[in-house]
């Protein structure tokens, strides 16, 4: 009988020591994210993740990616968000920069080593840039008197906010990379974010069960959301198409080996969540921008505003269209810009290997190119499904729709949470195998 590896979890001693460091790292980081900011009043902060409209829209994409601490304005409010937006802007420029796709493709090692490292220097300014955004978007939004006990302007106490925001957000990329390097090898940031919303499942299933008149319905409703969710995620995140290339044979002697026949895998979703995230993001901008001019003396402007406000706050049939229309076309881009970097008609040429009827080189990339927009509809409408799953559900079961603890996880938090809880067991699986703990055939 075969039996799983994972038997062995707990007899290698250094796969247990991580696991405890990984675990206790994320303790660490649970506890500081309810460190508050000084100088915040969170009642006011509370009242605008109550209010609805773009203001609860942008607020909670915000809070999914700090992992919860948004809602409560602490010094990690900004989560390893800065980060993340740090590495997009720099892999959106590698091929708009001609100097720096020449350095990814002469030496992809060396390239991402540059790419790491300015990535962290970039996260920097970000994470200031993002702090200053946070505070004046939360001040623009708040219902019943200012957020900040202190004037807005750039003085001492302003300052010392923006401070500890920026190091909260670096504190957080540090332990992250401490996961990554003494806990569960590269997934350090993936499981900070995948922390943040598994801390909020208690909160979110004690909103759902706090009527009593449809829990029971709404719960089983929820269940079965949830689990065929998850496995669509599944299912689609594990689609490959298989492309056959032939490899050059081995010398044998003064004797060549024969070709040997391999397959390279394309992935039916090579951007992940990231157009979820660059949708929403930039749907919602025009909302936010639309605040400013509300109150407008001139009454078509303020009409304007309005109408951009209901239309892209995330509470007009038009915003759920276009944020499908914008996940599925921002999800083509995305996936176009990473495969062009991976560069696999050239590396294909330097190691002898080809697409039978393919010529070598650039005719490889762009039939590689080809293929990978055929099966990148399936995915990037499965991605626009998924973003759009709070409106369908809402559709279906009003109910539903009305509880801002739907799905008990979002849907984009679904997405993130089976996809790191995927790599991390995969990940787990192969320190297994490198130690010798592989899959046994057991007789009895």
């Amino acid at each position: 009988m075969r039996r799983s590896a994972w038997r062995f979890l707990f007899l290698s001693t250094e796969i247990r020591n991580r696991l405890l460091i990984s675990i206790g790292l994320l303790v660490i980081y649970r506890l500081a994210a309810h460190v508050p900011v000084p100088g915040v009043d969170r009642a006011a902060i509370a009242q605008i993740f109550e209010g609805g409209g773009a203001g609860q829209t942008i607020f909670g994409l915000l809070d999914l990616l700090s992992g919860g601490t948004a809602s409560n304005f602490s010094v990690l409010a900004m989560g390893v968000y800065p980060y993340i937006t740090a590495q997009i802007i720099l892999q959106l420029l590698v091929p708009i920069i001609p100097s720096l796709q020449q350095r990814m493709e002469d030496d992809p090692r060396e390239g991402k080593k540059w790419m790491e490292k300015w990535t962290y220097l970039l996260a920097v300014p970000m994470a200031a840039l993002n702090a200053v955004g946070q505070i004046r978007l939360f001040q623009q939004f708040a219902q019943s008197g200012d957020i900040i006990n202190t004037p807005l302007g750039f003085n001492l106490p302003t300052l010392t906010m923006i401070l500890t925001m920026t190091g909260g957000t670096m504190f957080a990329i540090w332990l992250g990379e401490l996961i990554s390097e003494h806990g569960i090898r590269n997934q350090g940031l993936s499981l900070i974010i995948f922390a943040g919303i598994v801390s909020r499942l208690p909160q979110n299933l004690a909103r759902l069960l706090s009527d009593e008149a449809t829990r029971i319905p709404l719960m089983i409703f929820m269940t079965i959301i949830m689990v065929f969710t998850i496995f669509v995620i599944v299912y689609v995140q594990e689609g490959r198409r298989h492309v056959p290339v032939m490899y050059p044979g081995r010398r044998v002697g003064n004797r060549m080996s024969m070709p040997v026949k391999g397959t390279l895998p394309l992935m039916v979703n090579m951007a992940g969540m990231i157009p979820i995230i660059f949708g929403q993001s930039l749907l919602t901008f025009p909302a936010i921008a639309a605040q400013f001019f509300v109150t407008n003396s001139n009454e078509t402007v303020q009409r304007v505003a309005i109408w951009m406000q209901t239309n892209f706050g995330g509470v007009g049939d038009l915003y759920w269209i276009l944020y499908f229309l914008f996940v599925v076309g921002f999800t083509f881009f995305y996936t176009d810009i990473l495969f062009a970097q991976q560069n696999y008609g050239e590396n294909l040429k330097r190691s002898g290997a080809q697409i039978p009827g393919v010529t070598k080189g650039a005719p490889t990339q762009r039939y590689l190119t080809r293929v990978l927009r055929r099966i990148t509809l399936p995915g990037a409408l499965f991605l626009g499904l998924v973003a759009v799953t709070p409106f369908l559900v809402g559709l279906i079961y009003p109910v539903a729709g009305a509880q801002s603890g739907l799905l008990l996880i979002s849907s984009a938090g679904l997405l993130i949470v089976v996809g790191v809880i995927r790599d991390t067991y995969r990940n787990i699986e192969a320190e297994l195998k490198l130690r010798g703990y592989d899959s046994a055939v057991l007789v009895r």
